[in-house]
This record gives structure tokens, C-alpha cells and sequence, in this order.
């Protein structure tokens, strides 16, 4: 296993990383930029409005993206594992 290598794991594991919570992110940040429109337009100072819209579009995202994401980490691990070998060498 030479520096390369790990290298390699390290930027797919960030990659991974980033691909699985950009979906939550995503809608996250839409939601929270509709719901700071609407409060700069009604002139709506709240700063607990902003909270409940983001967690259940954040819920919402992960029942929608749950079946690739649990797929995509499932292929990520299974080939974390068939690297094992050339890992221990």
C-alpha cells in the first residue's frame, strides 16, 4: 500500500461523503432561501420560522434519496472490503 493509494481512499471517502449529503444540503438551503424571501418581503422577523420548514425538507430529501443513498454506501463499503487485501500487504 504505497501513498497513492491511500491517497485515493482518502478523496473517495470525501467524495462519498459530499454525494450522500448534498441531498439534504440541496434542499436546505432552497428551502431556507424561499423562507428568508418570504420573510424579507413580509418583513417577518423570526428567527424560529426558518427551523421547521428546513428539518422536514431535510426529512422529506432523505425518504426520497434514502433508497440510492443506502445503495451507494452499500457499493462503497463492499468495495472497501474487496480492497482489504492490498490494504493489509
Amino acid at each position: 500500500m504505497n501513498e497513492l493509494f491511500v491517497l485515493e481512499m482518502g478523496r473517495n471517502a470525501l467524495l462519498m461523503t459530499v454525494m450522500l449529503a448534498a441531498p439534504m444540503m440541496g434542499a436546505a438551503l432552497l428551502v431556507g432561501l424561499v423562507v428568508s424571501v418570504f420573510q424579507a418581503l413580509t418583513q417577518i422577523n423570526e428567527q424560529t420560522l426558518t427551523f421547521v420548514p428546513k428539518i422536514i425538507a431535510v426529512f422529506g430529501a432523505l425518504l426520497l434519496a434514502g433508497p440510492w443513498l443506502m445503495q451507494s454506501l452499500v457499493c462503497y463499503t463492499a468495495n472497501m472490503f474487496d480492497l482489504l487485501p492490498q490494504m493489509v500487504r
